[in-house]
């Protein structure tokens, strides 16, 4: 089975992304893996610390574990925003094969410092494993807005990218290039949609030369995703999309059945509709322009 590493090797060599995906549960895990195996696209899902609070962290690995090595499919598992050097190291000595080392919150100088420590911790632990950092701000909570918050202030340069990434040793990056966690009410009706600093996007890459990830990717514009993955995105994270999907499927299935009382009658809705939204962003992952330089 290729390593993590290989498939984001491969899809910068591509100029495509690879999708990832949160989950809480059996039923979005269930959704993102077989619409990933129908398409044939390598995929990552992830497990922000509330997600792993809920699944549990060694249940979680072991799931996609059993996943990737029952099927010989490249399924792989992130630990999405870890806020602590503890909470990474649970996570890595369960087997995920990605951690999201995360304290953009704080001064950039400190986030630099604590994101060098957890770098150099849990490479000693496990060489394989591969970290990000994050810099910038793009709000928090994979929910519905009622409003936006100002991000202008808090948007990536690439000067700074390129300090993070030679003063940290991270592996990949996410910088705040116009995105923004969850979605706003405007957009679940359909009527706006998120927009990204494209040449932003391909200014820190120039500098960074490194892996990069788009967080808060719901709601945004699809052109201007094929446009990022093309300016040097190589992930691209969807959550709130998700997690509404399942809210939709379930919501439907019980209107449809008042009276049903089994979960296996019932959430294979649910199932369909996260499974819908899945396969709808792989398959624009993979597709459009492709004008970037690959990481070396």
């Amino acid at each position: 089975m290729e390593t993590l590493r290989k498939v984001l090797q491969q899809a910068e060599t591509k100029r495509v992304a690879i999708g990832h995906f949160n989950i809480s549960d059996l039923v979005t895990l269930k959704a993102v893996f077989e619409a990933a195996r129908d398409l044939n696209a390598p995929v990552v899902v992830g497990t922000s610390e509330g997600e792993r609070q809920f699944i549990g962290v060694r249940q979680v690995a072991a799931m996609v574990k059993s996943l990737r090595e029952e099927y010989d499919f490249p399924i792989f598992l992130n630990a999405d925003h870890t806020h602590s050097l503890l909470s990474a190291i649970e996570a890595a000595k369960a087997g995920f094969d990605w951690i999201v080392f995360d304290v953009s919150t704080l001064p950039f100088e400190e986030n630099v410092r604590q994101t060098k420590a957890a770098v150099e911790t849990l490479k000693a632990l496990r060489p394989d494993i591969l970290v990000e950092g994050e810099i910038g701000d793009i709000g928090s909570g994979s929910e519905i807005h009622d409003a936006a918050p100002d991000l202008q202030k808090g948007l990536t340069t690439p000067a700074e990218a390129k300090q993070f990434v030679d003063e940290t040793g991270v592996d990949t990056l996410a910088p705040a290039v116009g995105n923004m966690h969850g979605m706003l009410k405007s957009m679940v009706a359909g009527n706006t949609k998120k927009r990204l600093d494209i040449e932003r996007i391909r200014a820190v890459k120039a500098e960074a030369r490194i892996f990069m990830t788009l967080h808060g990717a719901s709601g945004t514009d699809d052109d201007d995703l094929r446009e990022a993955i093309a300016a040097g995105m190589t992930v691209v994270h969807i959550n709130t999309e998700v997690r509404l999907a399942w809210r939709r499927g379930l919501d439907s299935a019980l209107a449809k059945q008042p009276d049903e009382i089994v979960p296996y009658k019932v959430l294979p809705q649910a199932v369909d509709s996260v499974k819908q939204v899945v396969a709808a962003r792989l398959a624009l992952f993979s597709t459009g322009p492709r004008a970037r330089p690959a990481v070396q």
